[in-house]
């Protein structure tokens, strides 16, 4: 499995040079649009990303034997004059994909219903790109060796090499993180008011093969008021350790911002960017350390598997819990931690997420939570029983729970797995299958000394 790490890498000292380079990079990306919008019939017809780019060059540059063409890339602006090959060429395959996936939205928006659908696609543009510098012709340094960097950028109406000065920090970053990895042509973006350059990492990385019988998952379940709660289970239901994780100090810091942003808007200052930026960035800092517990607690036990629920959160949200429901960042979290999990050769893999709180692990029906059984928490529930406990951890068994029930019946033949669930009804729904459905399950494959018994 190929894996790209993306790291900024800061550039001291300079903050406006960067800007005509930019300017003149979307510029030409403007005026290869264009033309791609009026030969997308003859592009289409070759074939190969190489054939294509010849191709538009062709009709765009001058040689010694071809004077003239039929768009002149270099009389149409004056910037164009000396706009260096590989750049070009780069801006050329950029402005092939750009029409090609505009061509693609129209095609299927003609082909809907015209009650149904929606707007018409708009045509491709420039936007916000920034461009690539490859090695050698825009660019000159190895950032495993050194904290210079040579980069080719427009000033006084020419193209001219420019030395940079990289943070010491971002740099010995990636000598420590990848080293050995293949780096590929950088970007030059802006954030903000500074400038980065922006390297992609490429390396090869075997996920574990193990054994459904022989796997150890950790089970997270992300909370809105506790960051996550971490169960690490075997396939026998056996809880090997339970991992709790809060950030109160971050939460707090987060709601005493978001009361400054709601007393602004009382006052009439609806336009508060300065106060969200803040809460934003605390939001991002819980994501991160978050995710990172994640992973140094499934280092710590060697897990083959992290799970996850599989969080709908597109729709709309609603009730008194909405704003925390838009402020959280749980697919965020999920997003890092399959990175990181992919580089340390682990899987990931979602479960759904209907009940796994509600249900008790223990099979003896609904919870009930905080106020509803007079409790003072909203993290401990009550089962029918009257057994008190952390909600929190209950889920993340069921969520366990339900990623063995399927990989342990889908390992077995259609005949077994009938007669397997005919013995444990609660295995046909998923939706209603708790850690108690699993142990009655490896039950019953003992008892019936099924080969993919464990």
């Amino acid at each position: 499995m190929k894996i790209t790490s993306t790291y900024k890498v800061k550039i001291k000292e300079y903050n406006h040079i960067f800007k005509d380079s930019v300017s003149v990079y979307r510029k030409a990306l403007g005026f290869f649009i264009d033309v791609c919008l009026n030969e997308w019939d003859n592009i289409t017809i070759i074939k190969g990303i190489k054939s294509r780019q010849s191709y538009i060059e062709s009709l765009t540059v001058t040689t010694g034997n071809r004077p003239i063409v039929k768009y002149n890339f270099k009389t149409a602006d004056v910037t164009f004059n000396k706009f260096p090959c590989y750049m070009r060429r780069a801006v050329i395959n950029e402005a092939i994909d750009k029409v090609s996936s505009y061509k693609s939205n129209f095609s299927n928006w003609e082909s809907e219903d015209t009650h149904t659908r929606g707007h018409k696609p708009s045509l491709p543009k420039a936007g916000n790109c920034y461009p690539v510098l490859y090695r050698g012709n825009m660019y000159k340094c190895d950032v495993f060796t050194g904290y210079e960097a040579q980069i080719k950028v427009y000033r006084n109406n020419t193209w001219d090499w420019l030395t940079v000065k990289l943070r010491k920090s971002d740099v010995d970053y990636i000598k420590h993180h990848c080293q050995g990895m293949k780096d590929c042509c950088p970007f030059l973006i802006r954030k903000g008011k500074q400038w980065f350059l922006t390297f992609s990492f490429m390396q090869d990385v075997k996920l574990n093969e193990t054994d459904i019988k022989d796997q150890v998952i950790l089970a997270a379940d992300l909370g809105i008021n506790n960051s996550c709660t971490c169960s690490i289970m075997t396939s026998d239901g056996t809880v090997l350790g339970r991992k709790f994780y809060k950030l109160p100090r971050e939460y707090d810091s987060l709601n005493h911002k978001i009361g400054h942003i709601k007393k602004a808007q009382k006052h009439g200052s609806h336009k508060v960017t300065n106060l969200w930026s803040y809460a934003k960035g605390i939001n991002n800092d819980i994501a991160v350390k978050t995710a990172n517990f994640i992973i140094d607690t499934a280092i710590l036990y060697n897990v083959d598997v992290i799970v996850f629920e599989h969080l709908d959160l597109n729709k709309k949200k609603k009730g008194s819990h909405k704003q925390k429901l838009a402020l959280w960042k749980a697919r965020y979290v999920q997003e890092i931690v399959t990175h990181k999990a992919h580089v340390n050769g682990m899987r990931i893999s979602h479960v759904n997420a209907w009940g796994t709180s509600r249900l008790a692990y223990d099979n003896s029906g609904y919870v009930l939570r905080g106020k509803d059984a007079n409790l003072n928490s909203y993290s401990l529930c009550m089962f029918t029983t009257g057994k008190i406990y952390n909600c929190d951890l209950n889920a993340s068994y069921n969520i366990g729970a339900r990623y063995f029930i399927r990989e342990l019946l889908k390992s077995l033949l259609a005949r077994d797995r009938q007669r397997i669930e005919a013995k444990v009804p609660q295995c046909v729904k998923r939706s209603t299958c708790t850690l108690a459905t699993l142990i009655s399950l490896n039950g019953v494959l003992r008892s019936d000394d099924l080969s993919y018994a464990i």
